[in-house]
């Protein structure tokens, strides 16, 4: 999860993006928010309009003319949106870089991937894989003045799994979670039904970051953690702004320093217009955006005092998810078809102007698991897909073209969320539409408000839905495709799929400590779900950052989150 999809991510993500992912990246609303998806806008430069949105963003700034200085913190202008920032509720992308500096986890993620302490100092595992125990580090305290202990952490987990939270992503990240117990104040015990191999990389995200237990109930909108910054404002749809936390003495191993962070104020801008947050970039009313729109990115490139980063997301890339409980798509040749029919490299490269690259996989090739063998595996190929559909018994035409079988039009329905899905996307989702029309398939592409979207999502009235998820960890497939991370229980197979191989592969990969043997599980799982026509990959998701020339020791973490610790500004 940041985010289109309502379990995004996000990718939006969220799972999401989000969900996780894009991770969902919007969310309309609290329940189906998505980590954190990863998609991006494309809307055109329209520069005069630009001009004028970065003035509006002026105003909103006070009308200071600028965001730098260290005394005046860091501006981060973000295409996501925010509704909830309780990190265990949400998994948008944005919310889950903002929690980050309010909250630190039991563990964290070097970058080569190896677990490292954070708020514990150490843990050990049971020999029979279902009891992790940690030793907290002393010293620790909330914003709220409340000290870290066992009991913080055994509030923050069971909060995570409490359905009175309406988790989107964090519940899932515990896996077979069966309680934590306080062991003594100084040390608590996670226990598990089964052994889950990816529980510590899920402990060291921010969707699991450690709460103060005064706040859980208000968290939503007063956040409490240990972070490096502490919660100071949120006005709804504008902007939240974060202080530093002087009491801060707990960072991460791979930090470049000690103590308070470097930067006075964190201030995220929340600026979904693409013009209005290039604009402000460029004027220097923005220190740093997100989801620069891929037209400009060459001409960023290019300007002087700004740099242009890109970096490619691990999880789940941008793919249509397709619903094989209900006819026409639960036949697998028809789903097959709808792979072929459609030419995804075309279309992602006039739409994203060649930023962004074409996917062959569901994973991502920025995630540990990721296999290579399935490029090429579904290439355009309009005649396969017409064999394909004369197999499956479409072969009538009605008088619009499309494909009829027993006298009803091959039609499938995909309804999206009009505050939730960006101009690029929009625009993507018409091309596979045109595509889909051409082989005779109807796509019913329909945008509806957020309201109706999310009821549809929750029914399964629809036969597509796009999506995808950011997360470090390939057990991410797990909470997508297996028969039991339904959205009930805080998973995303939304379409309650079951298939019994894929679950026995992603179960296995799941609760195996064997790198080789979890390798291959993912191999196969992922080669299933292309197979199958589960779901068809369309670009792989990545990190579109401009950034002003005085940003100094921007980093990310492990799962491509950003880090402000470190983070001072100098001159351009």
């Amino acid at each position: 999860m940041d985010d289109v999809s309502p379990f995004r991510p996000a990718a939006d993500g969220g799972p999401h993006d989000a969900h996780p992912a894009r991770a969902p990246r919007r969310a309309p609303g609290r329940a189906p928010a998505g980590p954190g998806p990863a998609a991006r806008r494309t809307r055109g430069p329209a520069a005069v309009a630009a001009l004028g949105l970065a003035g509006a963003l002026a105003a909103a700034c006070g009308g200071s003319g600028h965001a730098g200085g260290d005394a005046a913190g860091l501006t981060y202008a973000s295409a996501g949106l925010v509704n909830c920032l309780d990190p265990q509720a949400s998994a948008s992308r944005l919310i889950s870089i903002i929690d980050r500096n309010l909250f630190d986890s039991l563990v964290a993620t070097g970058p080569d991937g190896r677990i490292q302490p954070w708020l514990a100092t150490k843990w050990e595992v049971s020999p029979d894989g279902k009891a992790y125990t940690f030793h907290l580090r002393s010293g620790v305290t909330f914003h709220d003045g409340t000290p870290l202990d066992a009991a913080a952490v055994k509030a923050t987990m069971d909060h995570a799994v409490d359905p009175k939270t309406k988790s989107v992503y964090a519940s899932s990240l515990l896996g077979p979670y069966t309680g934590t117990k306080v062991v003594d104040a100084s040390t608590v015990r996670i226990g598990l039904s089964k052994p889950y191999a990816p529980l510590l990389q899920s402990l060291s995200t921010p969707y699991l970051g450690i709460q103060s237990p005064k706040a859980l109930r208000a968290s939503c909108t007063k956040p409490v953690g240990s972070g490096p910054f502490s919660f100071v404002s949120w006005t709804q749809n504008t902007s939240i702004v974060l202080k530093r936390n002087p009491s801060y003495a707990w960072q991460q191993a791979t930090a470049k320093h000690t103590g308070p962070a470097k930067l006075a104020q964190l201030t995220f801008r929340l600026v979904p217009e693409d013009g209005a947050r290039y604009g402000a970039l460029t004027s220097g009313q923005a220190d740093l955006i997100d989801d620069v729109p891929t037209a400009n990115v060459k001409a960023l490139k290019s300007a002087s005092g700004l740099r242009f980063l890109q970096k490619d997301i691990p999880g789940t890339v941008e793919n249509i998810t397709f619903n094989a409980s209900r006819p026409p798509l639960s036949d697998v040749k028809v789903r097959q078809a709808l792979q072929r029919a459609v030419n995804v490299d075309q279309l992602v490269k006039s739409v994203f102007t060649g930023v962004y690259a074409r996917a062959w996989s569901v994973l991502s090739p920025a995630t540990p698991g990721y296999t290579a063998s399935l490029r090429n595996s579904i290439p355009y190929d309009p005649a396969a897909a017409a064999k394909l559909l004369d197999e499956a018994g479409w072969t009538g035409r009605d008088s619009a073209g499309y494909r009829t079988k027993d006298g009803k039009r091959l039609s499938v329905r995909w309804p999206v969320g009009a505050q939730l899905i960006r101009p690029s996307e929009n625009i993507l989702a018409q091309g596979v539409q045109a595509e889909a029309k051409k082989a005779g398939i109807e796509i019913q592409y329909v945008s509806e408000d957020s309201g109706a979207f999310v009821r549809d999502v929750l029914a399964g009235n629809l036969d597509l839905y796009i999506n995808n998820w950011r997360a470090l960890n390939p057990d991410i497939l797990r909470n997508m495709y297996a028969s039991d991370r339904v959205p009930s229980v805080g998973g995303s197979n939304m379409f309650h799929l079951k298939d019994p191989q894929l679950d026995g592969w992603l179960n296995s990969a799941a609760a195996s400590e064997d790198a080789a043997a979890r390798q291959k599980a993912y191999a196969d799982a992922q080669t299933r779900i292309v197979q199958q026509g589960l779901s068809l990959p369309l670009f792989v998701p990545s990190e579109l950052l401009g950034v002003s020339g005085k940003v100094q020791n921007l980093n990310f973490d492990a799962s491509l989150y950003l880090q402000f610790y470190d983070v001072s500004l100098g001159k351009a």
